[in-house]
């Protein structure tokens, strides 16, 4: 994969001198940082969106949380599960949608505005750059590298990224009753191969990472995560209240 230097020394000047955060208002009486034990799969689970995998049911799920009470969404249920393999991070998303909405269709489209679910991720060692995966109903990545809290850079692709979304609906019809959708991701670790020499975890290894999801339209949004940013106003983008991915065997 062949980036413009520019990316590359930019990537490089944050990694050497790590990039200041923001000074950012912060919620009082935050929840503890978690932790997730990320067990190896003994069989990778297929792309194709449907969450029926021997990998998948020996994965332990985690309940997304609805940290702004303010947001006029509907609280609906977000389920993720990961696992891991010598080859790719695998991640996937079970979404409670009554209205699945979608309508980006181009890849680096801002999948974040539609019904959407995201990972932020990056290896130990890294202190406030990391990789963005938003991926939409339609399974259409939005892809970057941020160097936070800098401007995000749109035009990094990340190489062998896989999608794949079950839908329990239709899409784009606010005149029935829909059940809700799932997604599936695969990500190599070669695409960590800009943040860290070896990026294959080891047994034992901690990466920092964030899952979150937008749900609903404007005005009515919401957006759950994780592990709490514990911003004032809605925002999923702050490292040091991203989760922990514990890897073990």
């Amino acid at each position: 994969m062949k980036k413009p230097a520019v990316l590359l020394s930019y990537a490089c000047l944050a990694l050497a001198t790590g990039v200041p955060a923001l000074a950012q208002a912060q919620r009082s009486n935050l929840p503890p940082i978690p932790t997730y034990e990320v067990h190896r799969a003994k069989t990778a689970p297929r792309m194709d969106g449907k969450l029926d995998d021997a990998a998948w049911q020996a994965a332990t799920p985690v309940t997304f949380i609805f940290p702004w009470a303010d947001q006029t969404g509907k609280k609906q249920k977000t389920l993720a599960r990961l696992t891991w393999d010598s080859d790719n991070l695998y991640v996937a998303y079970e979404c409670e949608d009554s209205d699945i909405t979608a309508v980006r269709t181009r890849h680096d489209d801002p999948t974040y505005k539609d019904d959407a679910v995201e990972i932020f991720i990056a290896p130990p060692g890294v202190k406030n750059l990391y990789l963005g995966l938003e991926m939409n109903a339609r399974a259409v990545l939005y892809d970057y590298l941020y160097p936070f809290p800098q401007r995000l850079v749109k035009n990094y692709n990340l190489p062998g990224v896989k999608l794949a979304v079950s839908r329990k609906g239709t899409l784009n019809n606010s005149g029935d009753q829909d059940q809700g959708w799932s997604l599936e991701v695969s990500i190599p670790w070669r695409s960590f191969s800009d943040l860290a020499d070896n990026p294959v975890p080891k047994i034992g290894d901690r990466w920092i990472a964030n899952m979150n999801r937008w749900d609903g339209t404007e005005p009515n949004r919401r957006l759950s995560q994780w592990s709490d940013s514990g911003m004032v106003k809605p925002d999923p983008h702050y490292p040091d209240r991203f989760g922990q991915l514990l890897f073990v065997e």
